[in-house]
């Protein structure tokens, strides 16, 4: 029996696991790319719980670094960054419930070589930024384009780095804000967490009708933190599945794969995105065992496990986690 048969989205999703209506959302389709999260757009496509949907997305530099030019911020348009392809809206999705998206597959696309990773005047971990203000100048400003095939990652010469691609940014709309794509929050958005990848289902909490699901910001590896503000961003041909979950109740976004379920917290300082996400853990472990919350507490304090999303954007991310056979 396949994993799937067993998971959230295939027990208590309003499609059960079924797969239904195939669309397509092309890069022409969507015409204008948003960069904020909100309910105030009108949706490019509308589809039934159960719809698997194949999108074309933009890098994060919407493919305005085409070379490795000298000095990258002088071709981009700050805060126009991380362009989203959506919304899309799922009928019958309203507040309280949640949208289960299953990640089927993450392609490269276009010419190559089509990675781009660069160091961006005050952005990144290791840099002073506008939030960590500091006397000393900025680091030299790069660019690194890299070819990418499913095959790997090639660096150089000599290192190839294994192909392993997720989606950087993907949410819904907040019920009121409209909130730029470059910060992750309740709703999801730019957690960049590696583990939002294929064979993966994220459940993303819903705030108003239809739900209006986001995504975009591929990337082909990153690493831990995303430590200079830039993963290996790439143009992306994603495949998705849709569900919809109703009363599904959860505050943050929940992820599911074979063996771990997680929580992702967003915040600043990185401690209380790790205590969001924990604390969340926390509770559904409780609920879904039925163990007391001190019980699950205490569980965790011994198994738990914590992923490091990006460490960069205005908000940190974490992923709290637990291995699915403690479950019982």
């Amino acid at each position: 029996m396949s994993w799937f048969e067993t998971s959230i989205m295939n027990r208590k999703g309003v499609a059960k696991g079924a797969e239904g209506a195939r669309h397509k959302i092309t890069i022409e389709d969507q015409g204008t790319f948003h960069y904020v999260y909100g309910p105030y757009v009108d949706p490019v496509l509308e589809v039934e719980p159960g719809a698997v949907v194949t999108v074309e997305t933009h890098d994060a530099f919407e493919g305005k670094i085409k070379e490795e030019v000298p000095n990258p911020s002088e071709h981009l348009n700050f805060p126009f960054l991380n362009p989203q392809t959506g919304p899309i809206f799922v009928k019958g999705a309203e507040k309280g419930d949640a949208l289960a998206v299953k990640i089927i597959s993450i392609k490269p696309r276009g010419p190559q070589p089509v990675g781009t990773t660069c160091l961006l005047t005050e952005f990144g971990g290791l840099v002073a930024t506008g939030d960590t203000a500091l006397l000393n100048p900025p680091l030299p400003e790069k660019v690194k384009k890299i070819r990418v095939d499913e095959n790997g990652v090639y660096w150089s010469d000599t290192v190839t780095l294994p192909y392993e691609p997720f989606i950087g940014t993907i949410g819904t709309a907040p019920q009121i804000e409209a909130i730029s794509s470059l910060q992750p929050d309740y709703y999801g958005g730019n957690m960049d967490l590696p583990d939002v990848a294929p064979g993966s289902i994220i459940y993303l909490p819903v705030q108003t009708e239809g739900g209006f699901l986001y995504l975009g910001d591929c990337h082909a590896i990153q690493g831990d933190g995303e430590l200079c503000g830039v993963a290996l961003e790439m143009p992306a041909t994603v495949e998705l599945q849709v569900d919809l979950i109703k009363g599904h109740g959860n505050s943050w976004p929940q992820l599911e794969t074979e063996d771990r379920m997680m929580f992702i917290g967003s915040a600043r300082p990185m401690e209380d995105a790790a205590r969001i996400a924990y604390r969340e853990l926390v509770r559904w472990v409780a609920a879904e065992t039925g163990q007391s919350e001190a019980e699950a507490y205490m569980l965790l304090t011994m198994c738990g496990k914590v992923r490091l999303g990006n460490m960069v954007d205005p908000k940190y991310s974490i992923g709290a986690a637990i291995e699915k056979k403690y479950l019982t």
